[in-house]
């Protein structure tokens, strides 16, 4: 359930309406609905990858709503938690697109560039072209965002 919530969250048109109309303090509340999720899934399973992974998304919302007074607090958990779900499952296809995704929107002056974002995306679409979910009930998402990103016009 907290994939579905993150997932449609970050995929879904409605996020971009969120970010257009300033409501950025809707995300505090899309975030505390699927942290209930993520600790109920974490107490089940500690070591897993996809729940640190969503972790660092909702981390990363929270970061989202002020980054300048959140990110020294939300962002560097959002760090941690890509660590811990890149340590537990390295070639997790979604780890590298949700990096791929941190460099390419941080801005150049804060470690960001688009070109190695690019690169990156382009190393997760190789990454799920041979990824084989272990059961049907194991996240499979994540490929379709990588080709989008791919297939936009190399930015200036």
């Amino acid at each position: 359930m907290a994939a579905e919530l993150l997932c449609c969250f970050f995929l879904h048109p409605k996020r971009k309406g969120i970010n257009e109309r300033g409501k950025m303090q809707d995300m505090d509340a899309v975030a505390d609905q699927a942290q209930k999720y993520i600790d109920v899934a974490e107490n089940l399973e500690k070591e897993n990858s996809e729940i640190h992974l969503l972790q660092k998304m909702v981390y990363s919302l929270k970061m989202m709503v002020n980054p300048q007074e959140r990110y020294m607090t939300f962002g560097m958990k959002a760090r941690e938690e890509l660590g811990k779900a890149e340590k537990f499952e390295p070639n997790n296809p979604r780890v590298t697109l949700i990096k791929a995704e941190d460099i390419y929107f941080t801005p150049e002056q804060y470690g960001g560039s688009k070109t190695k974002g690019m690169e990156m995306f382009k190393t997760a679409l190789e990454k799920f072209n041979s990824f084989k979910p272990k059961t049907a009930l194991d996240p499979n998402w994540g490929k379709e965002e990588a080709e989008y990103f791919i297939s936009q016009p190399a930015a200036k």
